[in-house]
């Protein structure tokens, strides 16, 4: 494996940084890939390209990518089959004045896969997706309160109910209520609070931890006991726990679902699919757009979903992802760091917890400046692509060991402060 690290310092992302803090709002076009993130100082800010599994920084700097585009890189960066299809439809065109078969095709292989997917509308991202599942839902059921579980975009409906809820009237709040996952009594509770208003139940069907026993088909019942649609947002799931989603992985078929990252390994593509009968009601619920159908994206994603059944890719990234978690959790409990940090998840898509002790930033920060040092760039949630082969989960454990070697002797010695070589990680903006 060819070298890996940080050896070239960071001075071009420096200077591009320079160049959008006083013109880009934030800095960034999404808050995850921000600065507040990563160790500031010593974390590349701008990466230049990306193989396989591997990134390489506008320094020259390589690293094994555990973020693989915020989740959107299933099969790899790069990939072949994937490539020829963005660079054989653009050579006929990427958006034209009527409709293109891929439309057509791709809702096809959506349907054959996916269990809810009688009928198929596309978007370009997740809040594209889960916006209008809403909307539909409402339409169809006549209703108007949103019960919501887990992240769903950036939309008004959604964001009032979090602490990024500036530029929203304070009169969208009383739509949209949130439950807690995997605790069916604090749904029971709202749908009693709000009986014969709750037009649907949106959740993510998994995130940090796995649903309990039956608590996915009890969310169903109850929702439909009370005259709701459920909605599973599988933004992050789907096409990546299995080939149709945590609901084909769990059993349990919602009525809408959305779709979005892992579907065109890379390129902007969102999915809503769901039973034919409440998706007719699009024909009245206004959700249209010029890029809807645009073509490189549909390409990528017929490409994608057609190397992943030829391959078994899902099978691939979960093994890999199982071992990744399994061996890393071992080697956190030998450092007698299990009570601190811990990786959980889905085996498709695992994150690094840490406890709420004062210190936990500067742990995780330092974990996070130690695997770059040794060439691992993880994120806040970190996902396992078909690209990352053995060899490159064998070489994260090894990492992970030694990076763990470090901070137990940091965290003894009451160094972390002094050893950190930039500015500690901010807390997340988002909460899974």
């Amino acid at each position: 494996m060819d070298k890996l690290g940080m050896e070239n310092g960071i001075q071009n992302s420096e200077l591009y940084w320079q160049r959008a803090s006083s013109l880009i709002p934030c800095g960034t076009q999404c808050l995850s890939k921000g600065p507040t993130q990563f160790i500031d100082g010593y974390a590349p800010k701008y990466l230049a390209s990306g193989n396989g599994c591997v990134v390489t920084d506008v320094d020259g700097n390589r690293l094994i990518d555990y973020g693989m585009g915020l989740g959107a890189v299933s099969l790899g960066y790069q990939y072949p089959s994937v490539n020829s299809a963005i660079i054989n439809q653009l050579n006929e065109a990427i958006t034209l004045t009527l409709m293109h078969p891929l439309e057509v095709e791709v809702s096809e292989l959506i349907r054959e896969v996916v269990p809810c997917a009688e009928s198929v509308r596309f978007g370009k991202n997740g809040s594209d997706v889960t916006s209008a599942a809403v909307r539909l839902a409402r339409a169809y059921t006549r209703k108007d309160i949103i019960l919501c579980g887990g992240y769903h975009g950036w939309h008004d409906w959604y964001v009032i109910t979090t602490e990024r809820s500036v530029g929203i009237p304070p009169v969208l709040e009383g739509l949209t209520k949130k439950f807690t996952y995997n605790d069916i009594n604090s749904l029971k509770i709202l749908m009693n609070k709000y009986k014969g208003r709750v037009a649907a139940v949106i959740m993510e069907p998994v995130g940090v931890i796995h649903p309990q026993p039956h608590f996915l088909a009890d969310v169903k019942q109850l929702a439909h006991d009370n005259g709701a649609l459920l909605i599973f947002d599988e933004v992050l799931t789907g096409f990546r726990i299995a080939l149709g989603g945590a609901q084909q992985h769990y059993g349990v078929t919602p009525d809408l679902a959305t779709f979005g990252k892992a579907v065109a390994n890379g390129m902007p593509l969102s999915v809503l699919a769901g039973k034919a009968e409440i998706m007719s009601e699009l024909e009245n619920v206004f959700f249209s757009f010029t890029f809807g159908g645009e073509m490189l994206s549909l390409a990528a994603a017929k490409a994608t979903i057609e190397e992943m059944k030829a391959h078994h890719t899902v099978d691939h990234v979960n093994a890999m992802g199982k071992r990744l978690m399994e061996q890393g959790n071992t080697i956190i409990e030998q450092y007698g760091l299990s009570e601190r940090i811990g990786i959980q998840g889905p085996h498709a898509k695992t994150l690094f917890v840490y406890s709420e002790a004062p210190d936990t930033l500067l742990i995780k920060s330092f974990l996070q400046q130690e695997m770059m040092r040794r060439g691992i760039l993880f994120t806040s949630y970190n996902y396992v692509s078909y690209s990352h082969k053995e060899e490159q989960i064998q070489y994260t454990l090894d990492a992970l060991n030694d990076a763990l070697s470090e901070l137990s002797k940091a965290m003894k010695q009451n160094n972390l402060v002094e050893r950190l070589e930039g500015k500690a990680v901010a807390p997340v903006f988002r909460k899974a």
